[in-house]
Formats: structure tokens, sequence, C-alpha cells
């Protein structure tokens, strides 16, 4: 089932001209990395899906359920956010706000829910300590605790994994897999992790200034398009 349909979709940021004439669908349960080089315009385009920015031309549709305001979103951090002094489980619970409309508190089916998704991501022993006093890996499964205290159907994570060693890498990539499989949870993620986009996703939207690709991985992977891009990737990581 079709959850997200980007048709023609063209985007503009600053009055400049970024994404033009894109199309592409996320479907029930579909694991898809966005990967292309800075400029292509990936950020712009999360910002479309959220509701951020308006369409220049073509349409962004929702459907089978899914509702633009219950899409969890996991944003690329900034210093500002890593500072935020706040406990673990507010900046979980925080998640709910969409939810929340003219209430000002949150409900008891909320709270379980933050406590519910803490648990599963394995940080309750945090709950009470200061979001800014964690670790990087920590303070992103607490913000992934977030967004899926916001989502029903699909998260949107940009970039999860900048910044993290390979180890706490590893155990997030293993976490949103999880997430995909055992929930159903449809992920879209942003990455310039190519190698992990293809270890990990279903589907692949690769955007360059001037071609794009969408497909499975399996066609990404053979696609001559991809071959370069591959082979580079696994170049720069082995000289890292």
């Amino acid at each position: 089932m079709t959850l997200l349909k980007c048709e023609n979709v063209s985007l503009s940021y600053d009055g400049k001209a970024v994404l033009s004439d894109l199309s592409f669908s996320v479907s029930d349960g579909d694991y898809l990395c966005i990967v292309g080089e800075n400029g292509a315009g990936k950020s712009t385009l999360m910002k479309g899906i959220l509701g951020l920015l308006k369409p220049t031309g073509g349409s962004i549709s929702y459907a089978g359920g899914l509702e633009r305001k219950k899409i969890g979103y996991l944003p690329q951090q900034s210093d500002i956010q890593k500072d935020f002094p706040a406990s673990c489980y507010e900046v979980v619970l925080s998640g709910a706000l969409n939810k929340c409309g003219f209430l000002p508190f949150y409900t008891k089916e909320q709270k379980k829910l933050a406590l519910s998704n803490m648990e599963l991501l394995g940080i309750c022993e945090l709950k009470n300590k200061c979001y800014h006093e964690l670790s990087g890996g920590q303070q992103q499964r607490v913000l992934l605790a977030r967004a899926l205290s916001a989502c029903e159907k699909m998260i949107i994570l940009d970039e999860p994994v900048a910044g993290l060693d390979p180890v706490v890498t590893r155990e997030l990539y293993e976490l949103i897999k999880r997430l995909n499989k055992e929930l159903k949870i449809s992920v879209i993620m942003v990455s310039h992790d190519i190698a992990g986009a293809v270890a990990n996703a279903t589907h692949i939207l690769h955007l360059e200034h001037d071609n794009t690709f969408f497909g499975t991985v399996n066609e990404y992977i053979h696609s001559d398009f991809a071959k370069k891009f591959i082979s580079s990737d696994r170049r720069e990581k082995h000289n890292g």
C-alpha cells in the first residue's frame, strides 16, 4: 500500500531551484535511503515531505492512513539541541506534541507510549538523566524514541549516524532495521553512507544535480549509474 507519493515534484530554497520533476513513492514497510552529494537537494526534499516547504511544481500526497503531522522526524542535531536542558523522558514525550491538539497536557496513553518507546530502544535507565549529559549515541537513541512517539506509520531520519563511531553506528542501523521489520514502520533516511544504505535499505533514491535514480537496492547495485558511487564510497572508507 502506497503511503507517500511524489509526482513531478519541483522544490526551491531561498528562491533557488533545487529539485525538478522528481517522482518516487514509499509503500507500507519500505526502507528508503536518500543519498547523493551535498547540495543535491536531500534536506530540501525532507522539508517538502514534512510540509515545511511548498512544492513549486508537482505534488506530494499521503495515503494509506498516513498523515503529515504524524510522521516521526529525527533531524540533524545542532549544538543547541545537544545542550538541550531537559530530561530524556521529557525529550521523548515531546514527540507527542503534534497529537495534543489544543490540550495543554499529555494524556496517559502518550506518557505510556513514551515509556514504551524508551524500553524498546533500551534507554529506560536514562529516563531522568539530563539529555545534554549523554553520549552522542545515547542522544540519538533518545531522539529516535522521540520520533517514534510522534509517528504511526513512518519516520524520517536525517543523517542519524553522522559523527558516531563505527560500533554505535552499527547498533543504530540495527535498531532502525528492527523498527522497520518488526514494527512495520516505513523509514526514509537521508545518508552520505552509501555502503550502509545498500546494506540496510529496501529502496534507494540517489539525487544528483543532473541525474536521479529510484528503485530497489538490487536494481541500484546493478545500475551503471551507481557503480562509481559505490566503489568511490568504499575507497573513501578504506583510505579513512
